[in-house]
């Protein structure tokens, strides 16, 4: 009973981890896509290209800023006295703190410019020429993008999304200020590594280790894969 109680204890957050993953790279499919074409694309109005600036700024401030400073100020925005999560109580609204919705959140943020990046290069390497004649043959935006831009960036959207999987198994700080440690709700396995060193329980801090040794030694071949596939 206590073997199996043992494999629970580690099991579980690998499951939360990989839901956890899964998950924030789906949200990232549908919604950054889009937002890394609209900012691969030239502008014709000088404004538009000024914010485009602005928000690639924004969103790779993850890459220079510590998860435990965004995940504060998650916290804050999601607190019930302020920001977005004054809001929800207001209108009866649970908040998103210590909750695995919280948890996508915070990860969706901190991975974007894991994502957006490869893809944005990607749709940058499609020649001006190719969009142009597919506006001339389908004036449909939404199909242009679709049948064209799409299938174009493929091999960045994989990459993009291979980076955004393996960095959000392995995130520790933004999940741990948003989510803390519910057992088979936000508790990752960063976290339960981290609380059996903690314990001192070594053994088992060794085999979750390596586990995600494992993991991350799969990602990073399937990740250089796609990168000599783009450098070809």
């Amino acid at each position: 009973m206590m073997a199996q109680a043992l494999i629970t204890e580690m099991l579980t957050p690998f499951w939360v981890s990989v839901k956890l993953a899964s998950i924030t790279t789906l949200c990232l499919l549908l919604f950054a896509t889009p937002i890394a074409y609209w900012l691969a694309k030239p502008s014709r109005r000088y404004i538009v290209g000024r914010i485009k600036v602005v928000l690639m700024g924004v969103i790779a401030m993850p890459l220079v800023l510590p998860p435990t400073a965004i995940g504060f100020y998650l916290l804050l925005l999601m607190s019930p006295t302020s920001g977005l999560g004054k809001w929800l109580t207001e209108h009866h609204i649970s908040t998103f703190i210590f909750t695995f919705e919280g948890l996508v959140i915070g990860s969706i943020i901190y991975s974007l410019p894991f994502y957006v990046q490869p893809v944005y290069a990607q749709f940058l390497r499609i020649p001006k020429s190719v969009l142009e004649m597919a506006h001339l043959l389908e004036p449909s935006r939404l199909r242009c993008f679709i049948k064209v831009a799409l299938p174009q960036a493929r091999v960045g959207i994989v990459l993009g999304s291979l980076i955004s999987f393996a960095h959000t198994i392995g995130e520790f700080g933004v999940v741990l200020m948003i989510g803390g440690s519910i057992s088979g709700e936000t508790k990752v396995i960063s976290i339960a590594i981290y609380e059996q060193v903690e314990a001192l329980n070594y053994d088992t801090a060794h085999i979750m280790s390596a586990v995600l040794i494992v993991m991350g030694m799969i990602m990073v071949t399937l990740i250089a894969s796609v990168n000599r596939v783009i450098q070809r």
